[in-house]
């Protein structure tokens, strides 16, 4: 791999990075980088997938998290719903 690719993979990686501090899943990550970074999804597909096999024990957690986030929102909702 020359460079350039490295280079460019790390950009991507970086990107990534960014997308997980705002909680997106990798279809939202891949759909934001494509539309604001032009980066061709199938990239980012890769490079996600190998960033979660060298850091299984984060997305294990970072799912997690995402889950209890999910289900407490979903209780928000149901309980203002109840308030109407």
């Amino acid at each position: 791999m020359g460079d350039s690719s490295a280079a460019y993979i790390r950009v991507v990686q970086h990107l990534i990075e960014k997308c997980l501090l705002f909680n997106m899943t990798k279809e939202e990550c891949m759909v934001a980088l494509s539309k604001h970074a032009d980066i061709i999804p199938v990239i980012t597909s890769t490079v996600w997938n190998e960033l979660e096999k060298e850091n299984k024990e984060f997305f294990e957690v970072y799912w997690r998290n995402r889950s209890e986030m999910n289900s407490s929102c979903t209780l928000q909702v149901m309980m203002a719903g109840d308030d109407e």
